[in-house]
Formats: C-alpha cells, sequence, structure tokens
C-alpha cells in the first residue's frame, strides 16, 4: 500500500507490524514495478541475477551488479529499483524491514556496538556493501528467509547486521545536503566549517576563508578535513554544492543553467562536466530519469 507525500514520493506502508521486531520478504520476479518511495522503517535489500537494473537512493542512481546488498535508514530518504538494462527473467529479492527502535540509543553506545551504530548512522545516507561480505551473508539470507520467526530469528538477524557493519569496503551513496535528515554526529569544528559552507555556497570561497573561520592553517585544515570527511577540501565543496543541485532538479523546474549558478558553480560546462564525473549523468539526464521513476507504475 503506498499513499502520495509532497514532492511526488510515495509513503509506504510495510507489512511490519508493532508486535514484529521485523519481516522478511522474499520473491522471485520478472521485473522491478515499484516506484520511488519512503517508509520509516530500516530496510535491508538483497537482490541478484539484477545485472542491468538501477538503484536509485536520494541523488545517487547507479547500475547494479549480479550481486547487490544495501541499507537504507532514514525515512526521508527516498529509493527504488528499476529494470533500466536488466533482462532476467528471474529476479531475486530478499527485502528485511526492522523498527529503528529495535537498537536502543543505551545499546549502540556499548562499544559491543559500535561498527553496528557507525553502519545505521551510514544508513541514513544508504550504504552499498561489499561482494565478498554480501558472499558471505548470503547464506544466512536464506536461512533466516526459512525460519523468521522465534527469538533465535532475531540473533541471527543481530548476526547478519553485525558482519555487515565490519564490511571493510562499504559505500555511502547519497550526498548530505540531498539528504533532507542528515543529523550525524560532528565535532563543534566540523559543524562550523559546514554551517559556513552552507551559508555560503553560492559565492566562491576559497581554501583560506574557510581555515581562517575555524582559526586553523590551510596545511593544518586540509589535513583537518581529509580525516574528518574522508575528502579533500574541494571534494567536499563540490559534492556538497552537487547534492543540493540535484535537490534543485529533483524539486523544482529552474533550468540547469540557473541551478549552476545558484549552487556557486560559475561555469556550466563545468557544473555538467563536475556533475556527470560524480554521478554518472549529465543534469538534465539526472532530471528526466529521476522524473520518470517517480511515475506510479
Amino acid at each position: 500500500m503506498i499513499t502520495m507525500q509532497p514532492s511526488n514520493v510515495f509513503r509506504e506502508v510495510t507489512p511490519l507490524s508493532g508486535e514484529d521486531c521485523f519481516v522478511i520478504i522474499n520473491r522471485t520476479k520478472t521485473e522491478f514495478t515499484y516506484p520511488v518511495h519512503v517508509h520509516p522503517e530500516y530496510e535491508l535489500n538483497f537482490i541478484e541475477n539484477a545485472k542491468g537494473a538501477q538503484r536509485v537512493v536520494g541523488d545517487s542512481i547507479e547500475d547494479i551488479d549480479d550481486l547487490e546488498l544495501c541499507l537504507i535508514g532514514n525515512e526521508d530518504l527516498e529509493h527504488a529499483w528499476v529494470n533500466h538494462q536488466c533482462n532476467s527473467r528471474e529476479i531475486h529479492e530478499i527485502t528485511i524491514q526492522f523498527h529503528k527502535e529495535l537498537f536502543l540509543e543505551s545499546l549502540l553506545n556499548k562499544k559491543q556496538f559500535h561498527s553496528v551504530a557507525v553502519m545505521f548512522e551510514n544508513a541514513k545516507k544508504g550504504v552499498v556493501f561489499s561482494r565478498p561480505v554480501v558472499e558471505k551473508v548470503k547464506d544466512k539470507l536464506d536461512a533466516l528467509n526459512k525460519n523468521p520467526n522465534g527469538f533465535y530469528s532475531v540473533l541471527e538477524l543481530l548476526s547478519i547486521l553485525y558482519d555487515l557493519s565490519i564490511d571493510e569496503k562499504p559505500r555511502i551513496l547519497c550526498s548530505s545536503t540531498f539528504n533532507k535528515r542528515d543529523d550525524s554526529c560532528e565535532s563543534r569544528r566540523i559543524q562550523k566549517v559546514i554551517g559556513y559552507l552552507n551559508t555560503n555556497y553560492q559565492r566562491e570561497i576559497h581554501l583560506a576563508d574557510v581555515a581562517g573561520h575555524v582559526n586553523m592553517s590551510e596545511v593544518s585544515f586540509s589535513r583537518f578535513m581529509k580525516k574528518r570527511t574522508g575528502k579533500n577540501y574541494i571534494e567536499y565543496l563540490n559534492d556538497l554544492r552537487l547534492g543540493i543541485a540535484s535537490r534543485h532538479l529533483v524539486d523544482t523546474n529552474k533550468s540547469v543553467s540557473e541551478i549552476s549558478y545558484e549552487c556557486g558553480f560559475n561555469n556550466l560546462s563545468n557544473f555538467n562536466r563536475i556533475f556527470k564525473k560524480r554521478k554518472g549523468y549529465t543534469p538534465k539526464e539526472f532530471r528526466e530519469n529521476y522524473s520518470k521513476m517517480r511515475i506510479l507504475i
């Protein structure tokens, strides 16, 4: 069952009841038919035999391989899988949905759950797991699907989530500025940097400007940004601007040129080049693809 919410996105009413810890749905199908949607429950989605299909998570649109496992942990994060170039007639999908309240904050704060807590924080922007880890948990997913009831099924789900949380090469999918509920816990200094960039992204911002804002030398600030975000200053600023631009492409009718300049890109061709390099599509293609995926089938 789905109901419409603002901005043409569908809010799914999942089969998970208040009496269940989780629900697991196993199906073999010939195509993907569900539109871009949101729901409050955490969702772990395993897909095999669907090479060439597309995964949409926020402003991330990517072709998937023949083995896919993704975790969504944000009630406002739009997501879907669509046929695209998938020709398989035997797509196998296992979806596990569980309440976010299943993991109390007091539990996630314990050191034994640190990796799980980090994974859930990343899942606010969508996480896709590396192939070796997906292959490792595949049999556990099948076993859980065969025995989804009882106390030990919850322990099996915990075991799967822990295995995923220690993946050394997971990928976060959605950019922070597209994700409207990005509320990760960061130091006051990095929050000050982010606040400054969010306020000034429309104008030219030099490294020295931001470093001075937090009373750091340019060299120290560059090291700080890399350590805290995994990106250098220019990469972070470009990703922030691209996330805001993606939101405008999805939610407004402004021209690509208008959006480019409003998001701090003073050169349209440069904006198109950076956007395509990061997203795999031009801004125009991104808008068209996202619009098609929001149509109820």
